[in-house]
């Protein structure tokens, strides 16, 4: 996996996308209830401005959902940080499924932690994009797909965790089905508005359901564009 331990001059930034920026941003997701260092680390490393528009880039260690093109967003740090440490909290996952590549950020923050990252992506501009981003960043260990990702990415199932970055009124059962026995599954779900991020953990032949928190996202949509 990749820790970022040696960013290039851009990825480390200058003024507002630089080190300070970052270290105020992790000092923020921690008054939030961010606790687990092994995500904030990450965060701190992880070069956020080169997953979005250069126009936008002073912004990009702010706290908050940005733009990315195709009516798509970049989560918000909080957001994402909450969804991986709810993944990893019991145990760091091998395999890992991500519904919706967007940016790529999610799949990069869960590929320094995890063994192998799996993402699907639906906007097929929004995927070269991202993958254009792992191969500047050195990233090794995501493969991507460009597919509907309501039905997951099978070959490779059963996964140790599989995490959804936009909204249905419901999880699939084609993941659950690709989740395995022991897994998690970190998912927002509801209508706009009306979001709740839930975890999932098997119990007996059912899949319960923890919630922790609400949240808005994008809707997960079916097909490819």
């Amino acid at each position: 996996m990749n820790v970022f331990s040696r960013p290039s001059p851009e990825a480390r930034g200058l003024g507002m996308t630089g080190q300070r920026a970052r270290d105020r941003l992790i000092a923020r997701l921690k008054e939030e209830g961010i606790a687990d260092r092994r995500v904030l680390e990450v965060l701190a490393r992880l070069p956020r401005h080169l997953f979005i528009e250069e126009a936008l880039a002073s912004r990009a260690y702010e706290d908050t959902a940005l733009p990315i093109g195709q009516g798509q967003t970049i989560s918000q740090p909080w957001v994402v940080a909450r969804m991986t440490e709810a993944l990893i909290e019991e145990k760091i996952p091998d395999k890992v499924l991500e519904i919706g590549t967007g940016s790529g950020y999610q799949a990069a923050v869960l590929a320094a932690l995890c063994g192998n990252v799996y993402t699907v992506e639906r906007i097929e501009e929004l995927l070269r994009d991202a993958r254009r981003r792992f191969r500047k960043l050195g990233i090794g260990n995501i493969r991507s797909k460009h597919d509907d990702g309501r039905i997951g990415w099978p070959e490779f199932a059963p996964y140790d965790a599989i995490m959804l970055t936009a909204a249905g009124e419901s999880v699939d059962a084609a993941l659950f089905a690709q989740l395995a026995s022991d897994g998690v599954l970190v998912a927002p779900v509801g209508p706009a508005g009306a979001q709740r991020l839930l975890r999932y953990r098997r119990d007996g032949e059912q899949w319960k359901a923890q919630m922790l928190g609400h949240v808005s996202f994008v809707p997960l949509l079916g097909g490819v564009a």
